[in-house]
């Protein structure tokens, strides 16, 4: 039987932290509903799964969050037809909870058990069970390595002067403008990129936005790509062995290189989710690849599918 299209689609995300090396979640009540779930919200017009995770998050409990490992969606039966729930972990460091007022009146720390109990929604407990494995196995705390493949360029056929010069056609550069919405999500402490203008045109608009530089690599072009791929290689390697939130914007024939490298580093049965076919990303598209602090190994993949027109 296969499932019916979704009619309602949202997103949310499970607070998580460590509490005297046991696993803590944060519940929230909904006054209107008397119930006990996760933060959650449907999309907004235009808006990302991931956006509309983070940004639940922080309109419900004033929590400004970064994705973590993607967690299983659930689906279940509302007046409108099926309803699909995405969700992802959310590490809470020392951040301070505070419900809106009104959709939230009260959250709670609890257990990994005592929030079984505590669920109104039965499927909840999928995402959760899921949380708990991660946490089990020592992959919940996981730092997140996003390759982004630059935006719509000007047709290579038009364009007479060098190469590097190339700019975003004006499609990719509301991409671009789509791509800094979509990297707040992980919220990337550093980015490295390629120098060829429309790679760093492409991560411009979050460098504004976060008021950070760009650090540019040579060994991410095209030309380094074919000509010394070893040493391509070697760069992305350098930024996976930082152990920091790094986003890295490159070229489509850079993909292959960089894809193989994180292959290397995948747990078992993770490589098979990157893509192995030409064009691997479109343009603007991101894949987010959650690195585990413990086992330094690639837990998770996702990818966003970028903005068109």
């Amino acid at each position: 039987m296969v499932d019916e299209p979704a009619a309602v689609l949202a997103a949310g995300a499970i607070p998580w932290r460590r509490k005297d090396h046991r696993l803590e979640v944060l519940l929230i009540h909904r006054d209107r509903y008397d119930d006990w779930s996760w933060p959650k919200g449907k999309l907004d017009a235009g808006e990302s799964l991931p956006e509309c995770a983070v940004r639940e998050v922080r309109e419900e409990i004033g929590l400004v969050t970064t994705l973590g490992r993607p967690l299983p969606a659930i689906r279940y039966q509302v007046k409108s037809g099926a309803k699909v729930v995405y969700y992802w972990a959310a590490k809470v460091e020392q951040q301070r909870i505070i419900p809106d007022g009104k959709e939230v009146d009260a959250v709670k720390w609890v257990s990994v058990d005592t929030a079984r109990h505590l669920l109104s929604n039965g499927s909840d407990i999928v995402p959760l069970d899921a949380l708990e494995q991660a946490f089990k196995a020592g992959d919940l705390d996981t730092l997140p390595f996003v390759v982004v493949r630059h935006a719509k360029a000007k047709p290579r056929s038009t364009w007479t002067k060098e190469e590097g010069e190339r700019p975003l056609a004006a499609t990719g550069q509301r991409q671009a403008i789509a791509v800094a919405e979509l990297l707040s999500a992980w919220r990337p402490h550093k980015v490295v990129s390629s120098p060829w203008v429309r790679c760093v045109q492409t991560v411009a608009p979050y460098l504004k936005r976060q008021d950070m530089g760009v650090k540019l690599a040579g060994s991410l072009t095209e030309h380094a790509a074919t000509r010394k791929p070893a040493k391509t290689a070697k760069q992305v390697i350098k930024q996976l062995d930082k152990q920091r939130c790094v986003a890295l914007c490159t070229h489509r024939p850079v993909l292959p290189i960089t894809f193989d490298v994180l292959a290397s580093r995948c747990a078992p049965g993770i490589a098979a989710f990157l893509p192995h076919k030409n064009p691997y990303l479109e343009p603007g598209a991101l894949l987010v690849a959650q690195q585990s602090r413990t086992t330094r190994k690639i837990v998770s993949l996702e990818i966003v599918s970028p903005f068109t027109d």
